[in-house]
C-alpha cells in the first residue's frame, strides 16, 4: 500500500521515461485518471487506455518521445510532485503558478474539478497545486 498514489503514479511514469519503455500501467483512480486526461490533452503523453484487469484495474499510459530511434528523448523533461499528503500547497487564483514562462503545466485541483493552472486562471478559481510538468 502507497502512502501517497498520485506520487506513486508519477515516479512510475519517470522512471519509464528513463529507461525508455513505450508504455507504463499504474493502478486506476479517479483523480489520476485526470491527471494522465489532462497530460493526453496538453500532449506530454501519446495516448491512455482503461483496462479492466482484477483484482485492481489499471490505466495503460503510452508514453510519447521525439526524435530519431537511436537517439529519441522523452517529451517529458520533468515531472514532480508539489502538495504532499504531509504539506498541502493551495494556490489563490491570482497566485497559481506559471511553469518555465508557460512552457510547462501545473496541474491544479479546483472546486471545478482537475485541471491545468491556465485553464483555472481563465475559470477564475483556486485550488491544490498537485504536480508540475515540463
Amino acid at each position: 500500500m502507497t502512502n501517497d498514489p498520485i506520487a506513486d503514479m508519477l515516479t512510475r511514469i519517470r522512471n519509464a521515461l528513463m529507461v525508455g519503455k513505450p508504455t507504463v500501467d499504474v493502478p486506476k483512480s479517479k483523480i489520476k485518471l485526470e491527471i494522465v486526461r489532462i497530460l493526453k490533452e496538453e500532449g506530454f503523453i501519446e495516448d491512455y487506455a482503461v483496462g479492466e484487469e482484477k483484482p485492481v484495474n489499471m490505466i495503460h499510459i503510452t508514453l510519447k518521445y521525439y526524435g530519431p530511434r537511436r537517439s529519441r528523448r522523452p517529451v517529458i523533461t520533468n515531472i514532480s510532485r508539489v502538495s504532499k499528503p504531509g504539506r498541502r500547497v493551495y494556490s489563490g487564483r491570482r497566485d497559481l503558478p506559471r511553469v518555465l514562462s508557460g512552457a510547462g503545466i501545473a496541474i491544479v485541483t479546483t472546486p471545478k474539478g482537475v485541471m491545468t493552472a491556465q485553464q483555472a486562471r481563465r475559470e477564475r478559481v483556486g485550488g491544490e497545486i498537485l504536480c508540475y510538468v515540463w
